[in-house]
């Protein structure tokens, strides 16, 4: 599924019916962690092993933000997610946080030479560029018009966003140094986007991201209502076999915004040997992790599925057929997977089962000495050795 925003139909059609890799590789240049990283091959699925604090979570963030072309969503989703953020005061002046946005600048520094790179490295031309730059009379002068009063004398910064030779900016005020002068809302922002994006901006990919948690019944509800009564829901309901469950249904009950139960609509799964539905919960964390994973690749047709310590909640003896599970329906949906781990077992289990499948899987691993980053690619003779000999990657 790709999405898009002033793209018409056709050009949306030809994006999604591509079979090419969004990414084929990668370059990754003054993003957050990382000066500069090369991989020089991505698979259809790609698994990046590497030790904790190696960067493999970073690769996964720079891969957000070049599906959504470097998107005032996806940067400011990706800030408010790590808390980077500082002091700041509303319009009442009563306090309140504003986005760091130097934090996404290698050295968390927005200098005059910051530079954000990310897109596939042997084609520069579809490669996303963000650098902070200096606004003209004119464009300050549009922007001022949207400000509080309190905030009319503020330093006025901006981020510019390059693709394709086509450039929008997102304007921010002051910084760390200066708490206290910077905090917009929702119509501040809706007005920035309209004033200072291109009138026909870029098309973006659809991106959907499982973190090292689980999958919370909000985001469950969404993904499910777009399966449901479809092929993908039958797919959604094997994957609960993969633990043992002889799962014969599913259903979303409760009601979205509801406090009657705790947390609206949830999952309940009907069983062969059971009378009655049980809730999806009270089948283990491997349950829900398996069927969060269905779900998320039936959402990502077309586009990208980003899943932070795939292995979690997964005992290992389900992790070959959890890899299988991802390997062939990614290939069925078009969905580009990266995936992260640090357990040797998701790693061994990855690579027999891309063996077993003669599957477009690649094994990357991540490693960091001080600042300096390298990634050690497995292709298909790689996954072999290490599915047949058991040689350790991590």
């Amino acid at each position: 599924m790709v999405t898009s925003t002033g793209t018409t139909a056709s050009e949306r059609e030809e994006e999604q019916d591509a079979p090419g890799l969004h990414l084929p590789d990668l370059l990754i240049q003054g993003f957050r962690g990382i000066d500069e990283l090369a991989i020089p091959r991505l698979g259809r699925v790609t698994l990046l092993a590497g030790k904790n604090g190696a960067g493999k979570t970073t690769v996964l963030e720079a891969v957000r933000v070049y599906a959504a072309r470097g998107g005032y969503a996806a940067l400011s989703a990706l800030l408010r997610d790590r808390e980077e953020v500082f002091a700041a005061t509303d319009e009442d002046g009563d306090p309140m946080i504003d986005l760091d946005w130097q934090s996404l600048f290698f050295g968390r520094t927005a200098s005059g030479q910051a530079r954000i790179v990310i897109g596939p490295q042997k084609d520069r031309s579809e490669q996303i560029k963000i650098e902070p730059t200096v606004l003209d009379q004119e464009q300050v002068s549009r922007f001022r018009r949207r400000l509080p009063s309190h905030l009319l004398d503020a330093r006025v910064s901006a981020l510019q966003v390059e693709f394709r030779k086509k450039k929008h900016l997102i304007p921010y005020i002051g910084g760390r140094s200066e708490t206290g002068l910077g905090f917009f809302t929702q119509r501040d922002i809706r007005f920035m986007r309209r004033d200072f994006q291109d009138d026909d901006p870029w098309p973006i990919v659809d991106c959907e991201s499982l973190g090292p948690g689980l999958l919370g019944n909000d985001v469950m509800s969404e993904y499910w209502d777009t399966v449901a009564l479809t092929e993908d829901e039958d797919q959604a309901v094997q994957a609960l076999s993969l633990i043992g469950a002889d799962a014969t249904g599913v259903a979303m009950v409760g009601s979205p915004g509801r406090a009657s139960w705790p947390s609206g609509r949830r999952a309940i799964v009907r069983l062969a040997d059971h009378d009655e539905p049980v809730p999806l919960r009270s089948l283990g964390d491997g349950a829900r992790r398996l069927f969060g994973v269905a779900l998320a690749l039936a959402n990502s047709q077309g586009g990208f599925l980003l899943i932070d310590e795939a292995e979690n909640g997964i005992h290992h003896s389900v992790q070959h057929s959890f890899w299988r599970m991802v390997l062939e329906t990614a290939e069925a949906n078009n969905v580009q997977v990266l995936a992260t781990t640090h357990s040797w077992d998701c790693v061994r289990s990855f690579a027999q089962a891309a063996t077993a499948l003669d599957a477009e899987g690649m094994l990357v691993r991540i490693e960091r000495d001080e600042d300096e980053m390298r990634a050690v690619e497995y292709p298909e003779d790689g996954l072999r050795i290490v599915a047949e000999q058991g040689i350790e990657v991590r």
